[in-house]
């Protein structure tokens, strides 16, 4: 039986998120360092040089800049909120703005009629205050865990069903399974590495590093909070780095942040994003070599590029998960027809 080009991809990412998962179970804090660090910027920069050349999956011209504007407002709004800038944001202000680039995203890619594209942006903005309903959500998992691990699944998924790749559909499976062998599989088994350095890099500067996602995850989804009289910073350490529960979770952010880099270079030879001008290859090029050493000389500085550039990757790329949960819609419901009409 002759293998398709897509077949051969989702046997090697089947092996891709195998691989990433024994890694993650070894050394989670690490490799979750790494990739962050390392895979993070070029992946950001390459996709976002990706986007560009199908007018990031938008109905009109100028669609990008509102969401790069969204992007640069969110990241000033946050390095205040953390003590960097000497500014003043209202609190809501990162909420209200992740709710209205999600929307956004839905109206630049489906949406052609200007009419309708204005006032829908309008009642986007008007009806912002919703988001802090759903704080947790657009504050700390949309622009992380849903980011790397559901809208991977989802982009997955309608590329298998794109290919009619058999492999596609089992990726997919794998890749749901692969957070439950993390949590089950050898869950006393502790982890190398986890060195202080280490440590203090996934805490960051005044705590703006990833444990604050760490921390929220163990609280809203195990139940997992300090009692009373105990030093909340100690409690919280202790948690996320020592606690059985805390390791398996480092597993999980591991695993989804290094798959979900890994996911988007395999797919070179189909998603063609390496073929730009090449002298706009050699500036991708520079600028991830530039962000690795503003990383290893000031982690400050490398921390607040990095956020501005992860953040506004997750912004450029809703208007492609609308597409793709569209695509995946109309091969479902075009599925349901020919079943009924075969039936008839």
């Amino acid at each position: 039986m002759k293998v398709s080009v897509a077949e051969r991809l989702d046997a090697v990412n089947i092996g891709l998120m195998l691989l990433a998962c024994a890694v993650a179970v070894i050394i989670p804090l690490e490799l979750f360092l790494f990739s962050y660090a390392i895979l993070g910027p070029l992946h950001y920069l390459t996709e976002i040089s990706w986007l560009h050349d199908r007018r990031y999956f938008t109905k009109g011209r100028y669609d990008a800049v509102m969401l790069l504007t969204i992007g640069l407002i969110t990241s000033v709004a946050y390095y205040s909120m953390m003590g960097y800038l000497e500014l003043e944001f209202p609190a809501q202000t990162l909420l209200r703005l992740a709710y209205i680039g999600l929307l956004s995203g839905a109206v630049f890619a489906l949406v052609k009629n200007n009419f309708y594209r204005i006032a829908g942006i309008l009642l986007i903005i008007l009806t912002s205050q919703l988001s802090e309903h759903f704080a947790l959500f657009f504050g700390v998992f949309l622009p992380t865990l849903v980011h790397v691990y559901v809208f991977t699944g989802l982009f997955m998924l309608y590329g298998a069903l794109k290919s009619g790749s058999r492999l596609g559909i089992a990726s997919v499976v794998v890749l749901l399974l692969c957070p439950v062998l993390l949590y089950f599989l050898f869950p006393d088994y502790q982890p190398m590495g986890m060195t202080e350095d280490g440590q203090r890099q996934y805490i960051g500067d005044r705590g703006s590093g990833f444990i604050s996602l760490h921390m929220t995850a163990l609280k809203e989804w195990f139940g997992i909070s300090p009692e009373e009289g105990i030093n909340p910073a100690q409690f919280w350490i202790g948690q996320v780095f020592h606690s059985r529960t805390g390791i398996l979770l480092m597993r999980f952010i591991a695993f989804a942040y290094t798959y979900h880099y890994l996911n988007w270079f395999s797919k070179t030879s189909i998603i063609q994003w390496h073929k730009v001008p090449k002298w706009r290859f050699a500036v991708v090029i520079l600028f991830w070599i530039v962000s690795i050493g503003l990383y290893i000389y000031n982690y400050t500085i490398g921390f607040m590029w990095l956020f501005f550039l992860s953040y506004l990757h997750v912004l450029l790329e809703f208007p492609l998960n609308y597409t793709s949960a569209l695509g995946i819609g109309k091969y479902l419901q075009q599925r349901l027809i020919k079943s009924t009409a075969a039936q008839t």
